[in-house]
């Protein structure tokens, strides 16, 4: 809008285990698989009027190319190196397994059902061969090991100049200050191969190895973008990724991949003789109604099951009145999110067009006057566009919403004490009728042009009622003696009734139906396979566990753990202190109050961030899917569980 020119690429990324397997699941091939979800993901998008300019796929040939490209540099430099070691291998699907699809008891603290390489009860961190009873989540089977040669990027070498572009300013300063965590354990060779069979690009002259999909995923940002040169005469791909470049080259990710994106890329990048990006912009996660997404309780919202029932400009007008340039999680509340949005746009902004221009159109002939009322108040309109574009490219969206909302009340409140509606029934005040209602129009115009990059459809329509199209540029000019369209209604508002329509389109549907019940059997079976259960135990070895019920009085983050949360348990007169490995799937605050059941005669352990005085229970595989056990209501603290 403010005419410079822009390129907006993407990619679905499509290599890895996971993808093959479910391949495997489904009976398809990687490339059907890939090619069905790419294009579903496109239409969703262009659904919520995101239009990139190449939205493709990172199995594709040029990714290849550009791969081998970048993995020969590296390698001709002496970035690259080999050496044989010891994997976990799933003798019935005869396959080496990635840490993620590894389970066992930890090592160090002996929890059962955790991760391959870290623990989410203590939070320690270790090899796949350092589990207790290992299993494949793929198979169930008890992995062996087996030696393998892999490949591996020398990321130590580039230290220095990771360190120099973290300081730069190219990434938030709470992701560098994380980032040096990497930094003072000291940074690692990382492996980048991976063994047959996998979905991936091979590695040149290594028959069997794979490029591991975090090396071929960011080169799919140069692949979709080489791919969308190569159909386009004049745009150069060396004039943006090469050394000498001088555009600007950003990059917008979730926070969970911000290593991939800020150390192992940029060094890629520095290592093959590519320019790196001018900035990687970090956002936070979305949770939804206070929590985490939940299948069951409807929260759990497919792109596609919103769309089916809600506008998609009402989506991306909440997300921009949240959303900064800080990684913070943000919220959908629904009631926030219909009150905001009827509120605002339709309150405010498209309540002033409709005020004004059933008197422009039914008495005026549908042509704005040759008066500018109030000068002053569009100059202040108009001046205000410095503010909001330095919002909007600095990626403060919330700020650039709250100043155009602003002026929004202004405008009603210009229109509110002028009165047209009483003005227009005096014939002596005609005149004045017409300067105040072609004045509502323009300020409306002045506020969808500020509005265009968020409700693209809505400024659409709206350049159809004022004939006129909205640039930067017209920010500076006003309406006058200018014929507008009759009007039709741009925006209806937000009916709970749709929202609670999307929610229950959402949950998973629990009526025990043959066919959901045989779903569920297999489910259940899965779990038995992946986690089965363990030896036979007398009641009497049971009874010495005490279980209490307790109540979360406080829950706070553990500076220095990545998946730890400080707890503080009443137990109805006595309260604990329990480290609890559930960070990755709950947020402090949405912790407290509740009710949980926790394991209260377990031997105090300490650990390096304090004393552990029990364990609270849960369920689930970890990560995101984790559930902490709450009784029903009537449980009270200190109560035993039997």
């Amino acid at each position: 809008m403010r005419g410079h020119t822009c390129y907006s690429v993407c990619a679905d990324d499509a290599h890895g285990t996971p993808v093959m397997l479910k391949a495997q699941q489904l009976g398809i091939t990687p490339e059907q698989m890939v090619a069905q979800t790419r294009a579903e993901h496109h239409q969703d998008l262009l659904d919520f009027n995101i239009n990139y300019d190449n939205y493709y796929v990172t199995h594709s040939d040029e990714n290849k190319e550009l791969c081998e490209l970048v993995y020969n540099r590296l390698h001709a430099n002496g970035y690259i190196s080999t050496r044989t070691i010891s994997q976990l291998y799933d003798p019935e699907k005869q396959m080496f397994l990635p840490d993620r699809f590894v389970k066992g008891t930890c090592p160090s603290c002996k929890a059962e059902d955790q991760n391959g390489d870290s623990c989410d009860v203590c939070s320690a961190t270790y090899d796949p061969t350092e589990l207790i009873n290992p299993r494949s989540v793929v198979s169930g089977a008890t992995p062996v090991l087996r030696d393998s040669e892999h490949y591996f990027f020398d990321l130590p070498q580039f230290g220095n100049m990771l360190q120099d572009w973290l300081k730069s300013g190219a990434i938030q300063i709470e992701m560098a200050n994380k980032l040096q965590e990497w930094f003072e354990k000291g940074l690692q060779q990382w492996d980048i191969s991976r063994d047959a069979p996998y979905f991936g690009f091979e590695i040149p002259n290594a028959p069997g190895k794979f490029f591991y999909v975090w090396v071929d995923a960011p080169v799919g940002y140069m692949a979709s973008f080489k791919n969308l040169c190569d159909r386009t005469a004049g745009l150069n791909f060396d004039e943006y990724w090469g050394l000498d470049s001088t555009a600007e080259l950003y990059h917008f990710i979730g926070k969970d991949i911000t290593y991939f994106h800020c150390l192992f890329w940029p060094a890629m990048l520095e290592g093959a003789g590519f320019r790196k990006p001018s900035g990687v912009n970090v956002h936070g996660f979305v949770t939804v109604n206070g929590a985490k997404m939940s299948k069951s309780k409807g929260t759990f919202i497919k792109g596609r099951t919103y769309l089916d029932h809600l506008n998609p400009e009402y989506l991306r007008y909440y997300f921009a009145s949240k959303l900064s340039d800080a990684v913070s999680d943000i919220d959908l509340s629904f009631e926030d999110f219909a009150q905001k949005v009827n509120s605002d746009l339709v309150g405010k902004v498209v309540n002033i067009a409709s005020r004004c221009a059933s008197f422009i159109n039914k008495r005026f002939d549908g042509k704005l006057s040759a008066n500018v009322l109030e000068p002053a108040l569009v100059a202040e309109f108009q001046q205000a566009q410095t503010s909001i574009a330095d919002a909007y490219e600095k990626r403060q969206y919330s700020r650039a919403i709250r100043e155009i909302m602003g002026l929004a009340d202004k405008a009603n409140q210009f229109i509110d004490s002028n009165a047209p509606w009483v003005t227009i029934k005096d014939p002596e005040k005609l005149q004045f009728t017409h300067d105040v209602c072609s004045l509502g129009i323009n300020l409306f115009r002045l506020l969808v042009i500020y509005l265009k990059p968020v409700v693209p459809t809505l400024a659409h329509q709206a350049e159809e009622f004022l004939n006129d199209s909205l640039t930067w540029d017209s920010l500076n000019s006003v309406l006058t003696e200018h014929q507008v369209s009759p009007f039709k209604a741009l925006l209806q508002r937000v009916e709970m009734d749709k929202i609670n329509a999307m929610v229950e389109d959402s949950k998973e549907n629990l009526e025990p139906t043959k066919a959901l019940t045989a779903a569920k059997t297999v489910e259940q079976n899965e779990h038995l396979v992946k986690d089965p259960i363990g030896e036979t135990i007398s009641f009497e070895d049971f009874a010495k566990v005490d279980l209490r019920v307790a109540l979360i009085a406080k829950a706070e983050h553990v500076e220095g753990a990545e998946k730890l949360l400080r707890l503080e348990l009443d137990l109805g007169g006595e309260t604990k202190q329990v480290f609890a490995g559930i960070k990755s799937a709950y947020q402090p605050e949405d912790l407290i109050g509740k009710h949980t059941v926790m394991v209260a005669n377990l031997a105090p352990r300490k650990m390096r961030f304090g004393l552990s005085e029990g364990m609270v229970l849960a369920a689930g595989p970890g990560g995101k899917d984790l559930f902490i056990l709450e009784p029903h209501t009537g449980a009270k603290p200190g109560m035993k569980v039997k």
